[in-house]
């Protein structure tokens, strides 16, 4: 069961999107909130499993939420509902710790996607978002400046993995993930997770 709080300051949209998840027997919406003071204290109170958040809010915003949420609880993961398509918010969501990134425009069917792909610990990045990163200017191509083993953990990482999954998924020491992680952030001058994500859908290395 993936319990969820919803928050967006327009009653409509909170409505229509509850109305959707409602309908989802994998999905529990815990509760609401229609500014960025008042989720902060609901994630405290209800420690959901995922905020569903707008970013453009009355008091503090949608980026600032979720920099709260990591510092109170960083075990609650965030994904973002809007109506931005700028790379500006996009970068800074996934900066601050945003597990992923969809369109207000998007579907039912892609809504649920992004919300249990979140939910498995993988990153979600709609579309136009992916679209958007991949006109971004890409710098020189991860095969000339990493190794393989070096791309394989960027690949996993760049999908929102954590380095114990990683190292799990491929069979090598957490302390060599560690290693390559510092490796590669340091080799192509990044310096957080959403710099890996950019850098590896910019690429070609992973489809989201």
């Amino acid at each position: 069961m993936i319990r969820l709080l919803l928050v967006d300051d327009h009653d409509a949209v909170r409505e229509s999107v509850r109305v959707v998840l409602e309908r989802e027997p994998d999905i529990k919406v815990l509760g609401e909130a229609g500014e960025g003071e008042t989720a902060l204290a609901r994630v405290l109170e209800l420690v959901p499993d995922m905020v569903l958040t707008d970013i453009s809010m009355p008091g503090f915003d949608g980026i600032e939420l979720t920099q709260r949420i990591m510092k109170a609880n960083p075990g609650v993961k965030v994904l973002a509902l809007s109506t931005h398509r700028g790379q500006y918010f996009v970068e800074q969501m996934l900066a601050v710790g945003a597990q992923g990134y969809v369109n207000k425009t998007a579907g039912r069917e892609e809504l649920l996607r992004a919300i249990r792909t979140v939910a498995a610990g993988k990153r979600y990045l709609c579309k136009e978002v992916v679209a958007m990163l991949r006109k971004s200017p890409a710098g020189e191509g991860a095969q000339v400046k990493l190794g393989w083993r070096e791309i394989e953990v960027l690949k996993k990482l760049a999908l929102g993995e954590t380095t114990s999954a990683t190292a799990e998924s491929l069979y090598i020491p957490l302390g060599i993930v560690e290693v390559h992680q510092r490796n590669i952030m340091r080799k192509l001058d990044l310096h957080d997770p959403a710099g890996l994500t950019q850098y590896a859908v910019r690429n070609g290395l992973i489809s989201l």
